[in-house]
């Protein structure tokens, strides 16, 4: 079974006063890389968070951000009178000093400085912590998901691209028998314009063509070619994750085709090449993105 490397999660809930919310997105990476974006009450329990999604997800540039609103009023920051108080008597009484007349504009520059505000900072509960860790678990669930359903659009498309290099190879042994014959006339009559055909050895004119053909056969790469093609269709029926065996196999792929077209000497069989090579692109771009 194959799984993409894309895919999305999204996941809400509400506890202690607070509306929080979860987004997971995922996209193709070598390795495993997480960026995190979280409220200062979970920055303690990164580590964690990164285990989870690693175990889960293995592989893949992952973005997690959780945000909050406070929907309870009594959790919001209270203002500090005292302070405020004293930060007012003593701005007036220094415009007093300096006759300078204060206003009640004042109250929104204090406001501003230090410790207005009662900043009680507060605790994460093992609850919520719970909670939390549930709908992180629920939302790279939902990611994974994603990844299964797109996954399958990868293999079916793979599939259709490996088959048709499988036709394509197929179709080069109709050329074969008749790439052979015309090497031989090629060959013979350059030999019989050059020194003339009384002149030509038959014996040796017989070693270097098998010489030659011996050069030119490409059984063991067709042989080789279909048996990679078979071997990735292995490959994406099982457990995920293969994407990077898949990758490996695709290389030794080229490589074969590659061969072929060197070694082909043929108009025909380069045309079947070069098709082969536009299906393995196809399937070298799906592979990028397979778990």
């Amino acid at each position: 079974m194959i799984k993409s490397m894309t895919g999305f999660g999204k996941n809400s809930a509400e506890i202690s006063g607070r509306k929080i919310t979860m987004e997971i997105r995922s996209l193709n990476s070598k390795s495993f890389d997480l960026n995190t974006r979280l409220p200062w009450l979970y920055k303690e329990n990164e580590s964690e968070i990164r285990n989870i999604l690693s175990q889960k997800l293995q592989r893949g540039k992952i973005d997690l951000v959780i945000s909050f609103d406070i929907v309870d009023y009594d959790d919001i920051p209270l203002i500090n009178k005292v302070v405020v108080k004293k930060y007012y008597e003593q701005m007036k009484e220094i415009g007093d000093e300096l006759n300078i007349k204060t206003d009640e504009q004042i109250l929104a520059a204090i406001m501003r400085f230090p410790d207005a505000f009662k900043t009680e900072k507060q605790e994460l509960n093992d609850e919520e912590w719970k909670l939390i860790k549930s709908k992180i678990e629920e939302s790279a669930e939902q990611l994974d998901n994603f990844r299964i359903e797109e996954g399958s659009s990868l293999e079916a498309d793979m599939k259709s691209c490996i088959n048709r290099i499988l036709n394509l190879l197929s179709e080069v042994e109709g050329f074969e028998e008749e790439r052979i014959t015309r090497f031989r006339e090629k060959l013979n009559n350059s030999l019989a314009e050059n020194i003339g055909t009384e002149n030509i050895d038959k014996n040796r004119f017989e070693q270097e063509i098998i010489f030659y053909l011996e050069k030119m056969d490409i059984n063991e790469e067709k042989v080789r070619l279909k048996k990679h093609c078979e071997y990735f269709l292995e490959k994406t029926a099982s457990d995920s994750p293969n994407g990077k065996i898949l990758g490996f196999i695709t290389q030794e792929i080229g490589r074969e085709i590659n061969t072929i077209g060197s070694k082909a000497n043929d108009a025909s069989i380069q045309k079947l090449v070069v098709m082969m090579k536009d299906e393995l692109e196809k399937i070298k771009e799906q592979t990028l993105n397979v778990l």
